[in-house]
């Protein structure tokens, strides 16, 4: 991203000061819409695209949204930006799919959609046709969508709830619209639009984005305001560390919001409903097969770092024990993690960004079972047993990629 910000910084010398203060306010709302994360492929260009999403139906690749005239926006207008940003319809009537979006954009006032228009004009033009359309049929079919949009229409603007505070609705705001939070820890229906269950974990591209609700003990209901606001800042807390795709999350989004956004959204999803799928499961005896294997498995290959205890170490080795991310309804994450290996995000807070290796090579599916049913099942953590099955499948998935 440097390269971008020495472009944009010659972009806007000279620049008068009024149009100065709309652009920087255009780049924050960028950060808060998390652009560069969806918009800027590993190893690409800023903002050209490229990125392939993977949905329930099928690959998407993300578009070009430099000031480029023939591969981007640069023949667009304002009026054809907020349309997109608003209705999902960009010039010519072309129907966009929602992992654009545009159902949480429509939240945002048109003061700060302006904003980030003025922003991405200034960007550096980049040559680079995407085409975005990946789905098989019929999915490939835009007409489609509208009939989504008459079933999900996107709603008009933010309305504050009476009652809250400003600062519970601010986060209601940055978490519902610009932040759009749901479009991952939110599970889906059939066609693909929200669940009336908002937050409470879902599925997505191979990882499981866990329950975000206050929720105990596999939400964040054990967690303060402070603790949600030092994770979304730096990465880190006492109680876990990013991993997957919030990475990319805090990397180039909520790490460079202001302190007063990230208290805001942590005061909102402290105050959100638990969901009602995830029931209590008792705890597995230590006596249990999958236990008493796990606890040689652990001994051997992850005790060094993680601890007897299972406490880790700050901001090195993320604890196990109390770690909702452990107790999520699925362990789709965990499996992927040690299967894949990780990297914690790297921010001016937190830069260090220690990464875990990948175990796959050494072991099968039957033992990474089991030490996943262990780290669900010790420290007085609760949660269902890992099958031998369910990590065959996520990683023939990996290889499949």
């Amino acid at each position: 991203m440097k390269r971008f910000a020495l472009a944009l910084l010659v972009s806007i010398a000279g620049t008068p000061a009024l149009a100065q203060d709309l652009i920087a306010s255009g780049r924050y709302q960028a950060v808060l819409g998390d652009c560069a994360g969806c918009h800027t492929a590993p190893g690409g260009e800023p903002l050209a695209g490229g990125t392939i999403l993977e949905t329930p139906f099928g690959k998407i690749a993300v578009p070009n949204i430099t000031p480029d005239r023939e591969t981007g926006l640069g023949r667009w207008s304002e009026a054809d930006f907020r349309r997109a940003m608003r209705e999902g319809i960009s010039p010519g009537g072309k129907r966009l799919y929602p992992a654009m979006p545009y159902p949480a954009y429509a939240r945002m006032p048109d003061a700060d959609i302006a904003a980030l228009w003025a922003y991405l004009k200034t960007a550096q033009p980049v040559r680079h046709a995407v085409e975005p359309n990946l789905l098989p049929f019929p999915y490939n079919i835009r007409a489609l969508m509208v009939g989504w949009n008459w079933l999900h229409p996107s709603p008009a603007g933010f309305t504050p709830v009476p009652g809250k505070t400003a600062e519970w609705n601010r986060g209601a705001y940055l978490v519902t619209g610009p932040g759009h939070c749901g479009a991952c820890h939110t599970a889906k229906t059939f066609l693909g639009a929200d669940r009336a269950a908002a937050l409470t974990g879902a599925s997505l591209q191979g990882w499981f984005a866990p329950e975000i609700t206050g929720a105990k003990p596999h939400g964040i209901g054990n967690w303060s305001a402070d603790d949600i606001v030092t994770y979304l800042k730096s990465g880190w807390n006492v109680h876990a560390a990013a991993a997957g795709p919030m990475v990319e999350v805090v990397e180039n989004s909520t790490s460079q919001m202001r302190d007063a956004d990230l208290r805001a959204i942590a005061v909102y999803l402290k105050d959100q409903p638990a969901g009602s799928g995830a029931q209590p499961v008792a705890k597995l005896p230590a006596a249990d097969p999958a236990m008493r294997a796990g606890t040689k498995l652990y001994q051997d290959n992850c005790v060094g770092c993680h601890g007897w205890d299972g406490k880790g170490e700050a901001q090195i080795f993320p604890p196990l024990a109390g770690n909702a991310i452990l107790l999520q309804p699925s362990a789709e994450s965990l499996t992927r993690v040690v299967l894949e290996g990780a990297q914690s995000a790297g921010t001016k807070s937190a830069p260090t960004a220690p990464a875990m290796p990948s175990f796959a090579w050494k072991l099968d599916d039957g033992e990474v079972a089991a030490l996943l049913t262990y780290i669900r099942n010790d420290w007085g953590n609760a949660a269902a047993p890992v099958s031998a099955a369910s990590v065959a499948k996520i990683r023939a998935n990996l290889h499949g990629h």
